[in-house]
């Protein structure tokens, strides 16, 4: 009897060890997608609020209205999509419902091409406003336009994430139960048809990102060295100023440069894997939800971009910049303020007005004065 009672203790302690791990387990999982769900949606208020707060001027632009859109975006997938991943954790049966996992394939089809829809969106801005100034006036490219192509997006990338439901492919609950996503290893024609077709166009958008960017970073540089090496005239000293205090349009392309990098980065795996279950029969699940993973930290990612690049952080960034530059030169005070302004430094009146007319008050190297007037006065008298 005496054995049958240990015996009967040691199953109940290892029944009760059993249940002690299973919950632990559960604890650890529901976590992540819950942290998830509360950095994605926190992140993206303060990034709408920082950039709702901006000047006038920066609000009515084509590039930010585009920027705004794609933190809205951010947030309307982690909001709809999160909720429901969260809710199958705890009950296992709620992504077995057909119309519930069709509908949560659809939020991560649609949400993670409408984010490089936008990004390679604000690529071409970008690349209109550098490269083709003229035809970028002549289309009036401003927030009214962002705000039309934001929608024209919106209702192509429904159209096309609608297609699953609509018979052209199915989806289906994936091995590791926590997500739904369309039949990637199908051998039907028109279900693989789709498959490649999506991988496709992301990948078209992804490289067009990157062809984008590449092509305006290599022309704001080309357009500075051309700057610098002009030799300064009258004429060419509000060009020269501009140029030298580019201050805006370096934040821009540091927010485009940063978030491409993000969203990149963070789509390239599912699409990878996409043309992996299509084309090479690979059947990793391990991989698939890695990749699936990796791609719902973007939104978690991004809106932090445009808070930590805000135009007053990325000015004082420069000011310090420049603060150590300048200290590393004062051993040559003379031929930086010979360099700056042969012509004009004698009269402080002109320097001030085309200073206020470029708007580079804040962006002057600090070791040239307003004092350089006064200094060579006494000597002209």
């Amino acid at each position: 009897m005496e054995s049958l009672n240990i015996t009967h203790r040691s199953v109940s302690m290892n029944e009760t060890l059993v249940q002690h791990s299973q919950a632990t387990t559960f604890d650890t999982a529901i976590a992540l997608p819950i942290f998830m769900f509360a950095g994605g949606a926190i992140g993206n208020i303060i990034a709408i609020i920082v950039l709702s707060v901006s000047r006038q001027e920066r609000k009515s632009s084509a590039f930010y209205t585009l920027v705004c859109g794609l933190a809205v975006t951010d947030l309307l997938g982690t909001c709809l999509a999160s909720p429901l991943t969260i809710a199958n954790y705890m009950d296992k049966t709620v992504l077995m419902v057909q119309h519930v996992c069709e509908f949560h394939s659809f939020l991560l089809l649609f949400f993670g091409l409408t984010g490089l829809s936008i990004i390679c969106t604000m690529a071409a801005e970008r690349y209109m406003a550098i490269c083709c100034p003229y035809t970028y006036q002549r289309w009036g490219v401003d927030r009214r336009f962002a705000q039309k192509f934001l929608f024209f997006i919106y209702i192509c990338n429904i159209f096309f994430c609608c297609l699953p439901m609509m018979g052209m492919s199915k989806s289906e609950l994936q091995p590791s139960r926590t997500w739904c996503f369309i039949d990637w290893g199908t051998e039907e024609p028109v279900a693989a048809a789709y498959t490649v077709l999506y991988g496709s166009v992301s990948l078209l958008l992804i490289l067009g990102t990157i062809l984008l960017n590449l092509a305006v970073c290599g022309a704001l540089l080309l357009m500075r060295q051309r700057t610098v090496q002009r030799p300064v005239t009258r004429a060419s000293v509000r060009d020269r100023w501009r140029a030298l205090s580019s201050a805006a349009e370096t934040q821009m392309m540091a927010v485009l440069v940063m978030t491409s990098a993000v969203v990149l980065a963070c789509s390239a795996p599912l699409v990878v894997r996409v043309f992996a279950n299509c084309f090479i029969l690979n059947n990793d699940p391990n991989a698939d939800l890695a990749a699936i993973r990796i791609a719902a930290v973007n939104p978690i990612l991004d809106p932090w971009i445009y808070i930590l690049l805000r135009r007053s952080l990325f000015r004082k960034v420069l000011k310090l910049s420049r603060q150590g530059s300048s200290t590393r030169s004062t051993s040559s005070p003379t031929l930086q303020t010979s360099l700056f302004y042969p012509v004009i430094v004698r009269d402080s009146h002109v320097i001030t007005q085309l200073m206020c007319n470029a708007n580079i008050m804040t962006q002057l190297p600090a070791t040239v004065k307003f004092t350089s007037y006064d200094t060579e006065s006494p000597r002209q008298t």
